[in-house]
């Protein structure tokens, strides 16, 4: 009863009871959305994320002493909010987001996913499965610094993957002494870069903020009261809903494979089309052979509740009868058995060269990051340059791409992958293609030939 909880102890506060009962009377009521926190290493992306998971009431304040505590332990002082999010031991004593971090949050309006990928260079790879999870998506950029090599490099990712609806947090703004004239000149930095990767500064919000004091994130800062607009917690209300593709086939691409004692096989991953049902006849692929695993769903949770079905745009954990942990892994993608996703000969991409460090020819054999998948594949036709305004044809068969090039190009997978044009389902269709540690090129998938 309510009035048992009270008196357990004075770690219930009251924003935590409160906190308690909106997530257990609201949540259904709320439509979900994944929210994606990225920017360069050490802007402070994981700090701003615990912050709100702390002042929105999701961590209690016995749960961030501890946190505290270990933090100090490390020689990492000021680290527990981030500790919120990184959970990985070789992240805490490093300071640093390795791999991708899920926690449920309410706000008003949605029940949100809070995805914290990583700013490393290292650790792009999974900082690019975030993004293509993701529906909305705050860019951090630390004030002292300012923008830095790889911000270009994030907000391309984010544009290729598809995410709509961007918010900028300029976080560190104590570090900065709380100073408009710093912020706006930001502000005005990353604007250009935004300009050029065609995302309109004029309509995009930024926020300054501090995750570590707490500034702008849940509550209004008292330190900048020249800045009238909304907290981070406040924007996310502010994004518009996501679009379900329920009436698409069902995809699920899967980001990692558990082996649970009790369960057995569990793939994790978020549904990108589709409603996934128990009882569905589904298949794996490519899988193993690339020729794909059949079996039935058995189970679907997710954020630790059983559902008998789960729409598009849910993060879920699934077991399939028939389906083993040899026989699944990250990359293959779960689908209908009925009208599964085609494993492909070849296909062609229009690609945007970002960051070659010379020129992109036919024969270059880079990696491909399409979904969760991470397949080499060579380009072996350049059939056209385009311009990126007009979408016309510039040049027929060029001889090579520099970086700023828009063209469509011929790709053949050195692998099996499974991927759908974007006229099909622009859901499976983006991909970022990434060499010697760094994304050069990133496009989608406009024309496949699917494997005999």
């Amino acid at each position: 009863s309510l009035s048992s909880i009270i008196l357990v102890s004075n770690e219930f506060t009251k924003k935590f009871i409160n906190y308690f009962f909106i997530n257990l009377i609201m949540a259904k009521d709320k439509p979900s959305m994944n929210v994606v926190f990225v920017g360069h290493v050490d802007a402070g992306k994981s700090t701003c994320v615990g912050r709100m998971m702390f002042d929105g009431g999701a961590v209690t304040e016995q749960e961030m002493k501890q946190l505290r505590e270990e933090a100090e332990k490390h020689g990492k002082a000021g680290f527990e909010f981030a500790y919120v999010m990184d959970n990985i031991k070789e992240e805490r004593e490093r300071g640093v987001t390795i791999d991708l971090s899920y926690k449920k949050l309410l706000t008003d309006k949605y029940e949100i996913t809070i995805i914290d990928a990583p700013g490393h260079r290292d650790f792009v790879k999974n900082m690019i499965t975030g993004a293509s999870q993701a529906d909305a998506a705050f860019l951090t950029i630390a004030a002292p610094s300012g923008v830095q090599p790889q911000t270009t490099e994030h907000l391309w990712l984010l544009r290729t993957m598809g995410v709509k609806n961007l918010a900028i947090s300029v976080n560190k703004m104590d570090a900065a002494d709380y100073s408009e004239e710093k912020f706006n000149k930001v502000k005005e930095d990353v604007g250009k870069l935004l300009s050029q990767v065609g995302i309109n500064p004029e309509t995009t919000q930024f926020i300054p903020c501090s995750g570590l004091m707490g500034d702008n994130i849940v509550a209004k800062s008292t330190n900048m009261d020249w800045y009238k607009g909304p907290t981070i917690r406040e924007q996310i209300d502010k994004f518009p809903a996501p679009e379900s593709p329920t009436n698409l086939p069902m995809r699920m691409p899967v980001q990692d494979v558990y082996d649970i004692t009790g369960i057995g096989t569990v793939p994790v991953g978020k549904i990108e089309t589709g409603i996934m049902k128990i009882g569905m006849k589904v298949v794996v692929l490519p899988g193993r052979t690339g020729e794909g695993i059949a079996g039935e769903l058995k189970t679907i949770e997710a954020h630790h509740e059983t559902h008998a079905e789960a729409p598009a745009g849910m993060n879920v954990g699934v077991n399939i009868r028939g389906v083993g942990k040899k026989d699944i892994a990250r990359g293959d993608v779960i689908c209908e058995a009925a009208n599964p996703v085609p494993i492909v000969e070849e296909f062609i991409g229009q690609i945007a060269v970002i960051n070659h460090p010379t020129v992109l020819a036919k024969g270059y054999t880079p990696v491909f990051h399409i979904h969760t998948a991470q397949v080499p594949c060579q380009i072996t036709e350049l059939i056209a340059q385009i311009d990126p305004k007009s979408g016309q044809v510039i040049k027929e068969n060029p001889d090579f791409l520099k970086n700023g090039d828009v063209a469509k190009v011929r790709i053949k997978p050195q692998g099996n992958l499974a991927l759908e044009a974007q006229g099909d389902n622009p859901y499976m269709a983006r991909f970022a293609i990434r060499d010697a540690g760094a994304t050069v090129a990133a496009g989608m998938c406009v024309e496949i030939t699917k494997k005999k």
